[in-house]
């Protein structure tokens, strides 16, 4: 039991807000689709919200991050980097490839310092995403694969949403609404993502894509994605 406690909260520091990796500078094309006018109010923040999810990281990002969890309990470094290349390749935009490499190395950062990434080499760090260190975060705490997921999925939720509520604007208990609705469906993904096999892994998520590419040039920011 004690070392079901602890694994609960090594899930809980590792998806925390307050885990200094600059999540809270991203928000992965929504600061457009509220420039543009996609996102007015709480019903459309969730529908975007829910369809990138149900989109993109359930079909890309959750089973991706699976097998780099698998990677890493084996120490299979080659395959760590295969999958890790993988997903950095299906960005669509350099504004979410830049946002996955700067969290990956905040993360390794963190990790370092509280002792947990000693295995890896000096090179890895530099070349990682932010899923594949959140997944060797999560092998080294023991964290199961299918915890791995709920947890990535729920700290990528709560984050869109904290952007949501700057954004469109929303008050704190739309945005806890939004994350109330969010739950059962980020379960249902998680649980898809244990059984989508290599072939079907993919994003289709083209609305993002483009808001995330006209982020790029848009006159006034908050977020860097």
């Amino acid at each position: 039991m004690h070392t079901d406690r602890t694994r609960l909260l090594r899930i809980l520091h590792l998806a925390s807000p307050a885990l200094p990796i600059g999540a809270f500078h991203f928000s992965q094309g929504l600061e457009y689709a509220v420039e543009a006018g996609w996102i007015k109010d709480e019903a459309g923040a969730l529908e975007w919200i829910g369809g990138v999810a149900q989109q993109a990281i359930a079909t890309l990002d959750l089973p991706v991050l699976l097998r780099l969890h698998r990677a890493c309990v084996v120490g299979d470094a080659n395959e760590l980097q295969r999958w890790n290349r993988f997903l950095l390749a299906a960005r669509e935009t350099e504004e979410l490839r830049a946002e996955d490499r700067h969290m990956g190395a905040a993360l390794a950062r963190i990790l370092r310092e509280l002792g947990a990434g000693d295995s890896l080499s000096n090179e890895q760090p530099a070349s990682l995403g932010y899923a594949a260190m959140f997944a060797f975060a999560c092998a080294n705490w023991n964290v199961s694969e299918h915890e791995a997921l709920q947890a990535y999925a729920w700290t990528w939720a709560e984050n869109q949403v904290l952007a949501a509520v700057k954004l469109v604007p929303l008050g704190q208990s739309a945005g806890q609404r939004i994350l109330h609705s969010l739950v059962p469906r980020l379960e249902q993904l998680a649980t898809q993502a244990l059984s989508i096999q290599e072939e079907d892994i993919g994003a289709c998520a083209i609305v993002q894509g483009l808001a995330s590419a006209r982020h790029e040039s848009q006159y006034t920011r908050l977020f860097r994605s």
